[in-house]
């Protein structure tokens, strides 16, 4: 081979070479890039988003419409005037009307059986509820029509404590006197209640059997509620009344009854001039009376809710405020949750009572 021929030879494979070299060189950055770009480090790479969470279907608007409000008593007692207070303020809260309707009998019965048992769980019927048509009917009667799980407790509104008052000129004194004629003359002792399962009917047979009085010898006389019991006291139809202040005080400012004592360990705001039965000397009066709504069971949840929040603004309100002083009532908010377990409470202690006194039928 010519020299002229080698140097071209080499001249050749040497830029071959540098060409190879080129080419391999791209081809490793391509491969290493595109290895890193699969590769990548977990935190540069997207997380998947969580699901949203699903919302709560949101409350169809109440009311829309006219609420009636069962009061199981007759007119002018303090459940019915409570409740009248109550559906005032609800519906000016709401918008929309509320009617007391009174379907008095059966010591509370006929109304609570309607508002939880007749009419439908849909919010429009409520229940202007209290301790004798609840606890104490239960309470009180084995086969009570209506029972405490029958219903669903949204909130009480109000409380009192018990006035035991007799005609303007009776004998006794004082309640500790009267409560001594008692003990010694318990067959001539009449009293009203709306039934034998009346807080009035409780609240008799825990004071005679604290000053240990013959309960059973004592005999009741059914009304219809205050409106109609204390009347009868005053006209010498019967010799005792046990009421909250406020359904008796209409007929203490007339002149026709007086109030010998109240029951509670203080004296009333409403009346301080008139000794409690504690001070002298009947201790263990512990029945004391409430109201509050109620609503058959099934009710939606959103109903209850509606009327335990705006009864708890109501309360805060100082025109109710005003009302409820009035008629002599203590302001009591109970939620719901609160109030269900306080009916519980009293559910056993006035059932041991019905049946220790034969209360119970």
């Amino acid at each position: 081979m010519s020299q002229a021929s080698q140097v071209q030879e080499e001249s050749g494979l040497k830029a071959y070479k540098q060409w190879a070299t080129v080419m391999m060189s791209f081809l490793m950055a391509v491969s290493i890039s595109a290895c890193g770009a699969r590769e990548a480090p977990p935190a540069e790479q997207s997380a998947p988003k969580p699901a949203p969470a699903a919302q709560a279907p949101a409350a169809p608007p109440y009311p829309t419409k006219q609420i009636e409000y069962i009061v199981p008593y007759s007119a002018g007692g303090g459940v019915d005037l409570v409740a009248r207070a109550t559906a005032d303020y609800l519906s000016k809260e709401w918008g929309q009307p509320i009617v007391v309707v009174n379907k008095a009998g059966g010591g509370g019965a006929v109304g609570a059986e309607y508002a939880l048992k007749q009419a439908k769980p849909d919010g429009y019927t409520a229940l202007a509820v209290n301790v004798s048509n609840t606890t104490m009917l239960t309470a009180g009667m084995v086969n009570s029509p209506v029972k405490n799980e029958d219903q669903i407790y949204a909130a009480r509104i109000g409380k009192g404590t018990l006035a035991f008052a007799v005609k303007a000129d009776a004998p006794w004194k004082d309640f500790a006197e009267f409560s001594q004629w008692v003990k010694e003359n318990p067959e001539q002792l009449t009293w009203t209640s709306v039934g034998p399962a009346g807080f009035s009917a409780f609240g008799v047979a825990e004071w005679m059997d604290t000053i240990g009085a013959d309960f059973s010898k004592s005999r009741m006389i059914v009304t219809k509620g205050a409106s109609d019991s204390v009347p009868k006291v005053a006209g010498g139809h019967a010799v005792l009344a046990v009421h909250t202040i406020g359904e008796i005080m209409p007929m203490v400012q007339a002149g026709k009854v007086k109030i010998l004592a109240v029951s509670g360990t203080k004296r009333s705001p409403f009346l301080p001039d008139v000794p409690t039965a504690e001070e002298l000397g009947i201790k263990g009066l512990t029945v004391f009376w409430w109201t509050g709504v109620s609503f058959a069971k099934g009710t939606p949840d959103y109903v209850v809710e509606k009327w335990q929040e705006s009864i708890a603004k109501m309360e805060q309100d100082p025109e109710f405020a005003k009302k409820l002083s009035e008629i002599q009532v203590e302001a009591a908010y109970a939620k719901s949750a609160d109030f269900i377990q306080d009916v519980n409470q009293e559910t056993g202690y006035y059932t041991d009572l019905a049946t220790k006194k034969n209360i119970r039928k």
